[in-house]
């Protein structure tokens, strides 16, 4: 377990991803087989070029081998794999080049649209290429010309996955090997925008025609009861409602349907693509304008501006009658349309705290 947050603010401490470390053990492996020498601590070049050192927890020989493991850091990232033990597992071959293998906790993709084929161990490209790179320069340095089997492990990974996209995307069994800096970045964005452009790449491809971006679990429930999507359709993207529409640019879908709480659509509504607290906060004012616009009274566009929450404000709206929730979804829905191609047919739902379904705009479900 993580030691207690600080309550005085201090600068947040990057980490090294499930590739560095997945390279790491290989090399240390590798060498323990070239060299003899069993190391407590392997050096690793970053692929922009920054030389790190990681400490091992064991570097040590098998009965076809050599196997070599570190502790995960992830720093100040909230990272579900952070501090788990990844190994790697090396067997030297004839055949000259490196074979992947997905051992133990790591998964291997089942569905075509991401980087990999189907069958083929989650060790994503940068990963692999950083091994390859480390098991070259080591092979030269040795006068080895031989080839490497490399078996990538991750401790309870099995487990792990089930707290991330994986299963969804149809990478079973296990983790994937991340990672295209080799650096993690505290509460980076970018692995949870890839992991929802992944999550379209994969519905497209394997042929959803309709998929549904939601921002929680409550609105993905709302979802598969309106339209019984299966999950692979059903695209978590949080508070990232713009990695969604953006996306479809590249690989549009015939149907998209957005579903959130009231008060963050009522963010979409006003134009902002990141829905999350610390960069668009609900405007009130801009909801009693939309209620003016329905014949509400200045009484009520003032007890609107004067509401503790936007659900407040949107109860106040429906005691009188105005179907400020449709309102919403209405501007949503412009916005929206106005960033995907026009090929993607678009719709919105707003969900109140329960999933009961408070506006909707678009097609009829």
């Amino acid at each position: 377990m993580r030691d207690e947050t600080a309550e005085q603010p201090a600068p947040l401490r990057s980490g090294l991803t499930t590739g560095s470390c997945a390279t790491a053990t290989s090399l240390a492996a590798a060498r323990l087989l070239l060299r003899g020498v069993a190391s407590d601590a392997a050096d690793i070049v970053l692929p922009k070029g920054k030389q790190v050192s990681m400490r091992l927890e064991f570097c040590r020989p098998t009965a076809d081998g050599a196997e070599a493991g570190t502790l995960k850091d992830a720093g100040d990232d909230p990272d579900v794999t952070h501090g788990a033990l990844l190994y790697s597992q090396v067997r030297l071959v004839a055949a000259p080049g490196v074979r992947f293998f997905a051992g133990s906790g790591v998964g291997t993709v089942t569905r075509p649209g991401l980087v990999l084929g189907v069958g083929e161990p989650a060790i994503n490209p940068v990963p692999r290429r950083m091994i390859v790179e480390h098991l070259a320069q080591l092979a030269g340095e040795c006068g080895y010309g031989g080839g490497f089997e490399v078996t990538v492990n991750v401790e309870h990974g099995a487990e792990l996955a089930l707290k991330t996209m994986n299963p969804r995307l149809g990478i079973l069994g296990g983790l994937s090997i991340l990672g295209t800096s080799g650096i993690v970045r505290p509460f980076s964005c970018a692995a949870y925008i890839a992991s929802i452009q992944q999550g379209i790449d994969v519905a497209s491809t394997n042929g959803y025609s309709h998929i549904a971006a939601c921002t929680g679990n409550a609105s993905e429930d709302t979802m598969r009861q309106v339209y019984q999507l299966p999950d692979i359709a059903l695209i978590e993207m949080g508070d990232f409602v713009g990695a969604v529409l953006k996306h479809l640019r590249k690989v549009p879908v015939p149907r998209l349907s957005l579903c959130g709480g009231f008060g963050k659509i009522s963010k979409l509504a006003a134009g902002h693509m990141d829905l999350h607290s610390r960069h668009s906060s609900i405007d009130l004012p801009q909801l009693a304008e939309w209620a003016a616009a329905l014949g509400a009274s200045a009484q009520l566009q003032e007890d609107i501006c004067q509401a503790n929450t936007s659900q407040q404000a949107l109860a106040m709206a429906s005691a009188a009658g105005f179907a400020l929730g449709d309102a919403v979804c209405g501007h949503a829905l412009a916005f929206a349309r106005s960033v995907v191609p026009a090929s993607v047919s678009v719709e919105v739902f707003a969900i109140d705290r329960q999933g009961g379904i408070v506006g909707h705009a678009g097609a009829v479900p």
